[in-house]
């Protein structure tokens, strides 16, 4: 991410216009420019002949496009009375086996109670799997079956990061009428284990707590990218994301920035970029197993995933216009997990 502004140096242009002309101190732009200029571009006293001058990131003459921040150069997360239709592309691969999900949702934020934001999200589109509608019997019935879930009901923290599901006890209410609906449709064995299967998450709210937690959309959107960067426009956080099966997922050493200024298109710009940063083994992972199986007072960390993520937000309302995160791990082979989201415009 870029860490200074070019200002190209106009015919009749000096130190002292220039500083004005940004209204910057004359020295403090000159010690900026020479800490980052080569040797034969430094400034002594005055210009000579130099062609460009660097100016620190938040040095410009239009003020409107500098980012809006709180305090410690936080971002504010406030989607009070927002409402955005999101397309979706997850893309899950297994060493060379691919497999791309699309869908369209949408998200309407309904009210905000102890620091907690709480949003419906509904599927609005059909499933494509491969470019191509679910067709296949298998992939019909779980995603018929999966309407049940539908709207669904979050809690999202202050700073945009999912915390739980709200709206468990409905789920059974909902189940006869989409059962109805889909053995007026199937029958067959098939659809007997589909049912059971989603019959059997439903009944266990920390099953069904599990599952929806592992929906890369709603842990994708909403990540937690509202933090405060410091003077440096930088953090470090620690945070886990559902690559692989296991209740305690594997956790990432992230670094995200923020550009304080917005782009030529109005938008706010985070990037995000870490590793695995786990005690548990490759072998601990596939084994599903919820901690590490070898117990040490100096344990080697497991540093075998990365993570990268991209964020563009609506430059007034600091909401997402557009994302992408991708999530990979090491097992017997790599597994990685690529989200693109986009809001879709009417």
């Amino acid at each position: 991410m870029q860490k200074f502004n070019i200002h190209t140096v106009q015919k009749g242009e000096s130190l002292k216009s220039i500083s004005q002309l940004y209204s910057l101190d004359a020295g403090a732009l000159k010690l900026f420019h020479n800490n980052h200029c080569d040797v034969k571009d430094m400034i002594l006293i005055e210009l000579t002949g130099q062609k460009e001058l660097f100016l620190p990131r938040t040095v410009v003459t239009d003020k409107n496009r500098l980012v809006k921040f709180g305090r410690g150069n936080s971002l504010i997360f406030q989607p009070e009375n927002s409402f955005g239709r999101y397309g979706t592309t997850i893309t899950i691969e297994n060493d060379d086996h691919k497999n791309e999900l699309k869908y369209e949702t949408s998200v309407r934020w309904l009210k905000k109670e102890k620091q907690l934001h709480f949003f419906e999200i509904d599927r609005t589109s059909n499933l494509y799997l491969n470019e191509e509608e679910v067709n296949e019997i298998a992939d019909l019935l779980a995603y018929k079956t999966s309407k049940v879930l539908y709207p669904l009901q979050i809690s999202v923290d202050e700073k945009g990061k999912f915390n739980g599901i709200e709206n468990l006890s409905i789920f059974k209410e909902r189940w006869p009428a989409i059962k109805e609906e889909i053995y007026k449709e199937f029958d067959g064995e098939t659809v007997d284990t589909y049912c059971g299967k989603i019959e059997k998450v439903i009944n266990e709210p920390d099953a069904i707590n599990l599952y929806l937690k592992n929906d890369y959309f709603i842990r994708t959107l909403f990540f937690g990218a509202y933090q405060s960067f410091g003077q440096d426009y930088e953090t470090e956080i620690t945070a886990s994301f559902p690559v692989v099966d296991n209740p305690v997922e594997p956790q990432y050493k992230i670094r995200l920035e923020v550009d304080p200024l917005k782009g030529e298109s109005g938008l706010v710009n985070i990037e995000g970029e870490g590793r695995l940063n786990d005690e548990r083994s490759i072998y601990d992972f596939i084994n599903k197993a919820p901690f590490s199986m070898i117990i040490e007072d100096s344990p080697v960390m497991n540093h075998e995933g990365s993570f990268r993520a991209v964020y563009y937000l609506n430059g007034q309302s600091l909401l997402i216009k557009s994302m992408y995160l991708e999530c990979d791990i090491q097992l017997e082979k790599k597994k990685k997990i690529s989200v693109v989201i986009a809001a879709l415009t009417e």
